[in-house]
């Protein structure tokens, strides 16, 4: 492997397992004893992930390049969900809920976005 030592992939595979294991118990407490569909507990993993992954990269040289990729890539990308969010619209929509299935994807990507831009400005106002 190119540049990437045995301690670092461990690290990485382990920072991994922890976001999705987060990612997991947040939305099983999210959405205990709700009947509605609408995955609200994926929903706010993403916005939260990318608004954290958005604060690490607006930190910038404040963050070790090692600790920004265990906590990006490996924490937060085991922490957020893509595909999870596809996968659920194409349920919604097969379930007839179409205007759900819409407001999902749309709806998860624009206020995930903003969630970045918000953590990369507060990321660079902080002191360093």
């Amino acid at each position: 492997m190119n540049g990437v030592s045995g301690g670092m992939l461990v690290a990485l595979v382990v920072a991994g397992g922890a976001g999705a294991g987060i990612r997991y118990v947040l939305d099983v407490v999210v959405t205990r004893g709700r009947r509605d569909a609408f995955p609200v507990g994926i929903l706010i993993v993403n916005v939260t992930g990318s608004g954290l992954l958005g604060l690490l990269t607006g930190l910038g040289a404040l963050v070790a390049p090692d600790w920004l990729a265990v906590l990006g890539v490996g924490l937060l990308g085991g922490y957020t969900t893509f595909s999870t969010v596809s996968v659920e619209t194409i349920q919604l929509a097969r379930r007839g809920r179409r205007d759900w299935a819409i407001v999902n994807l749309v709806g998860t990507f624009a206020v995930a976005v903003v969630a970045a831009a918000i953590g990369i400005v507060i990321g660079g106002l902080l002191p360093g």
